[in-house]
């Protein structure tokens, strides 16, 4: 046989474009559209679900109050500054929410209120969801052994916790986007009872804040006394242990400071003062007595120095009196010289006054003397009584650390009594503003419908739910598909020239009984066949009609895929005549005998002479199919037991030769030997140039190596792929591991197409939507035969 070409089509840049794209919108709509009539039974059953949950649940009522949280409330009560940065702020109003969610507060409610004794409160109406969850702990507490009964006060008790628990789960309360501003919301299933718990639970926060704060004051204020009284006895004993050490240690302070401290100050002024005396007396002293000393004549002269630091009236006089002497003698002696009695006189005199000059001198030389003495021991007494007082000093600085401790202590003592003090005043005072830091600013009204079931929601929600649900059932069965549905997945996925779809034919008997199951159906009457129907003979009919469709509906869309199939073979060699055409399948039951035999007799009605070769060993041939009735088949041919010519049947009505693959009853182990034979291929070249096409009917792919042994003698394969059925993998796998086969496959046909759904899984504008266009051109197609 001569080589053939690849017949794999090209893959055109729209099926790449269609690979690569993120999203294929045509797909996507197509895919929606195919699942519409579920999406849409999907939606009116959430739809008709919400409608029974709004029928069968009690409403609720919801009323909402208002609260401003404030700190500047309070700002005449209280001298502190109240400023707060933002997280102080957050956490304040973030503490209120959690306190108005607490069970303390709620439990002030229900005793308000008297909740525990409100049976509508304890037993609202249930909702079907509510009534099933009743049912199944009914179950469960007939099951679990009888409980003790309870007295009366446990029981009030019990009534009481749990309205506090359905209180707050129908307790809403948050803050009002990032304002200081508190929103509480309650549900009941009374609308009154709704807007007197709203009202009740912002009394009651209102009312245990105000109690918080004087009883945290009261509180505060008690401590503070009871400190205040320790700190004033403890200040007391610390005073008076410093006054005890003053007296104990002789430390008396008259002006502040210490006695000895205040003695040693005025000694050392004094001593200063008697030093200086001393040192002014002695220098007097030995003044003058360095003048006595120099004698009396001397004493007349010097006695100058003394009359400056002395006010002695007699040496003034006495020196008066002897300078005017000496100015007479002086003239004297001058005019009458030395000798004269005059002058004699006076020098007596000169002498004279010097004496009592000197003896006046003498004199005060003693007192200064004395003086001095007086100044010297003075000053010695003073040094005596500083070194006195100072040792006294001494010991009293050691003494005074200790006094100076005691003081600290004491007044510290007395400071932190001041400031305990003014914080009692400050938190008795506090006691008297009954201010509380939060205000309502919208009071609670009465609701006027129902917060729940929302009606617009619910349905809302229903037809989203039935959407999803509708998407995600569609979903999962587009995942599911795996198989062949458009003649576009057979370009794309294979890579191969798509032939035609055949449509699903249904025999009249199949139509009958699908009639009277629906009848029988909705009468009520037991469905199954009437008696005396002869099923199996109905069915070898039909299949037997089933080969002859193309011949008797030659205006078919079936006739036409085979008519293209034909075609395409003619062409598949361009050197030579394309003689053996086999006819294959992925796995049995795909259809390919019927095709094969349809393809023979429309060749055969085509004037064509044409061989319809059985060469599939299962008893679902198309020559069985045929209904021929060979005493020898191909297995007898090639084992040389008789001639070709005895193998063959001829169908004078399909104008069609028929070899089996062996006689009925026969059975074959080792078929694919036979078919790859040397005698196999003398048959092929001796019946190739008896007929103009000899179409084989090959055994399917995946359970036997038949068509892959037959491979050699074969011009053009014609694939069968059951329409919805074979997988796209089980096809892409084959033609993959068999390249000689997929190299002589001209293309692929769909079998048991339901051209009615057809459209609803190409895109739009593909050729499967103009379907109604075409049936002007195929007048007269099968539907049931």
């Amino acid at each position: 046989m001569m080589d053939h070409v690849n017949l794999r089509t090209a893959t055109f840049p729209a099926a790449n474009r269609d690979q690569d794209s993120f999203i294929d919108l045509d797909r996507l709509t197509s895919a929606l559209m195919r699942h519409l009539r579920l999406i849409g039974l999907c939606v009116a059953v959430a739809v008709l679900l919400g409608g029974t949950y709004l029928v069968f649940t009690p409403p609720t009522y919801t009323a909402l109050t208002q609260m401003l949280i404030d700190e500047n409330l309070s700002r005449y009560g209280e001298q502190e500054d109240n400023s707060q940065s933002a997280q102080q702020t957050d956490n304040r109003l973030s503490s209120a929410v959690e306190i108005l969610k607490s069970k303390a507060l709620a439990l002030r409610v229900v005793d308000d209120l008297k909740l525990q004794d409100n049976q509508l409160f304890l037993d609202p109406p249930q909702s079907p969801i509510g009534l099933l969850k009743g049912s199944v702990k009914s179950l469960v507490s007939l099951v679990k052994p009888a409980e003790a009964p309870v007295s009366e006060t446990d029981a009030r008790n019990g009534r009481r916790e749990k309205a506090a628990a359905i209180l707050q789960e129908s307790l809403d309360v948050n803050r009002v986007g990032r304002s200081s501003v508190i929103a509480i919301a309650v549900q009941s299933p009374d609308p009154l009872l709704s807007a007197r718990l709203a009202k009740s639970y912002a009394a009651a926060y209102l009312s245990e804040q105000l109690s918080a704060n004087f009883d945290a004051t009261e509180r505060a204020s008690n401590w503070l006394q009871e400190r205040l009284n320790d700190l004033n006895q403890r200040s007391q004993e610390a005073a008076l242990a410093v006054e005890q050490y003053k007296i104990k240690h002789g430390l008396i302070s008259p002006r502040g400071e210490l006695l000895s401290s205040q003695q040693l100050s005025d000694l050392t002024s004094q001593l200063i003062v008697a030093q200086a005396d001393t040192a002014t007396a002695s220098a007097r002293y030995n003044q003058y007595k360095a003048i006595l000393d120099q004698g009396p004549q001397a004493a007349v002269n010097n006695a100058l120095v003394s009359s400056t630091e002395t006010d002695n009236s007699v040496i003034k006089d006495l020196r008066r009196r002897y300078q005017a002497a000496q100015e007479r003698e002086r003239a004297v002696v001058e005019q009458f010289g030395a000798d004269h009695p005059q002058a004699k006189l006076l020098e007596g005199q000169k002498n004279d006054l010097a004496q009592q000059i000197f003896r006046e001198l003498q004199q005060m030389t003693s007192g200064f003397r004395n003086d001095y003495e007086v100044a010297s021991s003075r000053e010695k007494s003073l040094r005596d009584s500083i070194d006195h007082v100072a040792g006294n000093n001494s010991q009293a600085n050691v003494s005074l650390v200790e006094l100076r401790e005691l003081e600290q202590k004491a007044n510290s003592l007395k400071a932190t009594y001041q400031t305990y003090l003014d914080r009692f005043e400050q938190a008795t005072q506090q006691q008297s503003f009954p201010i509380a830091k939060a205000r309502v600013i919208s009071e609670a009204g009465v609701p006027t419908a129902p917060s729940s079931p929302k009606k617009t929601l619910t349905m809302a929600l229903s037809v989203v739910l039935g959407l999803f649900i509708g998407g995600g059932i569609a979903t999962v069965l587009e995942l599911k598909e795996r198989a062949f549905r458009l003649g576009h997945d057979v370009r794309a996925r294979l890579g191969m020239r798509f032939l035609g779809y055949l449509p699903r034919v249904r025999s009249a008997a199949a139509e009958a009984a699908a009639a009277r199951g629906k009848k029988k159906k909705g009468t009520g009457e037991p469905d199954g066949a009437d008696p005396g129907y002869d099923a199996a003979g109905d069915a070898k009919r039909f299949a037997r009609r089933l080969t002859r469709v193309a011949a008797e509906h030659p205006r078919s869309a079936f006739a036409e895929t085979l008519r293209n199939a034909k075609l395409a073979c003619d062409v598949a060699l361009p050197n030579r005549e394309c003689r053996v055409i086999a006819v294959v399948s992925a796995l049995s039951g795909e259809g390919k005998s019927t095709v094969a035999a349809n393809l023979a007799i429309l060749l055969g009605a085509l004037n064509k002479r044409t061989l319809l070769l059985d060469a599939d060993p299962t008893q679902g041939g198309s020559s069985i199919v045929l209904g021929t009735d060979a005493t020898h088949g191909l297995m007898d041919v090639l084992r040389g037991e008789v001639p070709w010519t005895s193998a063959i049947t001829v169908d004078t009505k399909a104008k069609l030769a028929v070899m089996p693959f062996f006689a009925r009853g026969e059975t074959q182990p080792h078929a694919s030997e036979l078919l790859a034979s040397p005698e196999m291929g003398r048959l092929m070249e001796t019946v190739s140039s008896r007929f103009d096409y000899i179409v084989v009917d090959l055994a399917p792919l995946v359970p036997t190596i038949d068509a892959k042994a037959f491979a050699p003698f074969v011009d053009a394969y014609v694939f069968v792929a059951e329409w919805g059925a074979t997988p796209v993998k089980l096809v892409q796998g084959l033609m993959e591991a068999e390249p000689v086969l997929a190299a002589k496959t001209v293309g692929v046909i769909l079998n048991k197409t339901d051209m009615d759904l057809l459209p609803r899984y190409s895109d739009p504008g593909a050729a499967e939507r103009f379907r109604n266009r075409s049936l002007a051109y195929h007048t007269d197609e099968p539907v049931t035969l």
